[in-house]
């Protein structure tokens, strides 16, 4: 992963991220997030909350998620908004390993979960990962970028 390559918004985000951790070697929860600090990302931004066995729930989607998906998933269960999300895809392993292995997972491809069927072509897509105690993820802070055709943000 080159941060220099990513989308601005995306990087912005990843740098906030970076600087809230509480100590080294620790990881920053959602006390720690101030959406005051990155109020041009709030759009882009949905917040996932980590229940164990491992299963996911939307706790906040912003705006533009909302316009991206066709509808406000905020309070539903991932594998209900998207009954093929599972362990056998791909999508699942990257939460998993976020959530697990408390990585980074940034993507640049086509759209999995969307209804900019039409004019989207590819989504950049970073979530990050937020622990309460500063170990154990409990949420994921993530961000997605829609893009058209010519590359821009739609």
């Amino acid at each position: 992963m080159d941060p220099a390559a990513w989308h601005p918004k995306i990087r912005r985000l990843h740098e906030h991220w970076r600087s809230i951790h509480p100590a080294a070697g620790r990881l920053p929860g959602r006390q720690h997030l101030d959406p005051l600090a990155v109020p041009a990302l709030l759009p882009n931004i949905w917040l996932v909350d980590v229940v164990r066995p491992f299963r996911l729930r939307y706790r906040l989607v912003g705006t533009r998620i909302v316009d991206g998906l066709g509808a406000d998933f905020t309070g539903q269960w991932f594998d209900e908004a998207h009954p093929d999300f599972g362990p056998a895809g791909r999508t699942y392993q990257h939460y998993l390993r976020v959530a697990e292995h408390k990585e980074v997972s940034w993507r640049r491809g086509k759209p999995i979960f969307m209804a900019y069927a039409d004019a989207c072509v590819e989504i950049e897509r970073l979530l990050l990962p937020l622990a309460r105690d500063g170990d154990t993820v409990d949420m994921i802070l993530a961000m997605t970028i829609f893009l058209g055709a010519n590359g821009q943000e739609i």
